[in-house]
């Protein structure tokens, strides 16, 4: 049996068709997909942002058990799962977000291929010198097709990662993107701004509804991407013996998303296809898994060893149909931006809360992220100005508050914060315990600042 794991980047989890989005043939090569797959209702990834998001899941551990807090190289001393691939005889492929799994060492790769360049060769040859850099389909499929052929000629299993940069900012067809690339890249089509609404998270602004537009132009696109990666599988006569995987490695990059710990930024729109095992088209709505569970997972349905000392477990049971008491609640992370700034948050996620600690706040400190570079962020500090609603979202935003406590069923957006809520003390103690518990079980180094200012808070209630 082989494995295609597939990503996009920066892909809210209800921003596909199967996922609920109201945009008509937003994402048809997923969704067919889904119609194959196992799609896990409420899957998380363990931290929301790029790299340590794809460390994550590429070792089984925690950011602070792997070393990659943020856009930092894994130890030395950690295993991956494509050490263990390698091992055991399967040829390894990445296709895109290369540079984002570090050190290349230790990921024993057979086939490397950078799609963020404007001069694309297949086998020497060229075959684009006008690239969309890392966001054309057709670079995803000549790539995936020339791995396949040489898994085939060797005569090897494969483990595949094939990561498209589609949707990740600078969006298709926005200012941002020609002054990051000084061009506009190429689209099959264009969202327009009367086909979308703004997440009830931000301001419904006319630029921000414009800025949404440009991502789900980049949205359409990146499944397109998948699309070519799943036609030259099918091709190379290799479907029925292919596990493959689908998820988005964090939430859209917008604030509120992105580099936080909110349902927008974790949960992801994971898919499962196993020949042979999982049934097509069914929904688990019960089991929360994560991005930290994918290599013990991936390892135990391929039926080679686990790796030692990891945190993640394998949900191939779930996958199987079989009842599980496992996978009730996830715990997410955040530690640093790609700019090296420091806001660790540390978050427990169940059916219906999610309560996070933001250990950065101090009242003064001001967050910054890649999110407010854009339309989005710069419409709402201006209407700030004049309506006191906005001001009061962005500056929360800006600065948050200790503790946040939603009920993410009924407040997915997570407007509310319940965490000053006596009626709800019950609630955020129970969690403030569950949150501690991780922290301490994988020696987190923010454990006793979590402890003091948890402590501190029941001592003053």
């Amino acid at each position: 049996m082989n494995v295609l794991l597939l990503t996009v980047d920066d892909l809210n989890y209800n921003s596909l068709g199967y996922t609920g989005c109201q945009i008509k043939d937003i994402s048809p090569n997923l969704d067919k997909l889904a119609s194959e797959s196992v799609y896990f209702e409420n899957a998380h990834v363990t931290i929301a942002v790029c790299q340590p998001s794809r460390s994550v899941m590429m070792t089984g551990r925690y950011p602070h058990r792997n070393g990659a807090l943020g856009f930092d190289p894994i130890d030395t001393t950690t295993q991956t799962i494509t050490e263990q691939t390698h091992k055991h005889g399967f040829l390894n492929g990445i296709i895109g977000k290369e540079i984002h799994l570090a050190p290349k060492e230790k990921f024993c790769w057979d086939f490397y291929k950078n799609t963020n360049q404007t001069e694309i060769r297949v086998a020497g040859e060229l075959i684009d010198n006008n690239s969309s850099l890392g966001r054309d389909p057709n670079t995803y499929y000549n790539y995936t097709k020339e791995f396949l052929a040489m898994a085939s000629t060797q005569n090897k299993p494969f483990l595949l990662m094939a990561n498209s940069h589609d949707p990740h900012r600078p969006f298709a067809l926005s200012c941002e993107e020609f002054n990051h690339f000084g061009k506009h890249t190429k689209v099959s089509r264009i969202i327009k701004e009367d086909e979308v609404s703004v997440p009830n998270f931000l301001p419904d602004l006319p630029e921000i509804k414009k800025e949404i537009a440009e991502y789900y132009t980049s949205v359409h696109r990146g499944d397109e991407s998948i699309g070519a990666i799943l036609k030259a599988l099918k091709e190379s006569g290799q479907e029925e013996n292919t596990i493959v995987i689908f998820l988005s490695d964090n939430g859209m990059a917008f604030p509120f998303a992105k580099t936080n710990c909110y349902l927008n930024s974790t949960k992801t729109p994971l898919l499962v296809k196993w020949p042979g095992h999982t049934k097509a088209g069914t929904v688990n709505s019960k089991d929360m898994v994560s991005g930290i569970d994918l290599t013990p997972t991936i390892l135990d349905m391929l039926g080679l060893p686990p790796l030692l000392d990891i945190d993640g477990k394998s949900f191939t049971d779930t996958l199987n149909g079989k009842p599980s008491e496992e996978f009730n609640e996830v715990f997410t992370v955040f530690n640093t931006t790609s700019a090296k700034r420091e806001y660790p948050m540390r978050c427990i996620v169940d059916s219906e809360y999610g309560y996070i600690l933001n250990l950065w706040h101090d009242g003064e400190t001001r967050f910054k992220n890649e999110s407010q570079a854009g339309l989005t962020f710069n419409a709402m500090a201006q209407a700030s100005i004049n309506d006191d609603v906005v001001k009061q979202r962005t500056e929360f935003f800006e600065f948050r508050v200790p503790e946040e406590l939603y009920n993410i069923k009924t407040d997915p957006d997570s407007l509310h914060n319940l965490a000053d809520d006596t009626s709800y003390n019950h609630i955020i103690n129970k969690m403030r315990d569950s949150l501690i518990s991780y922290m301490e079980t994988t020696c987190d180094f923010m454990t006793q600042q979590a402890v003091d200012f948890i402590e501190n808070k029941r001592s003053t209630v």
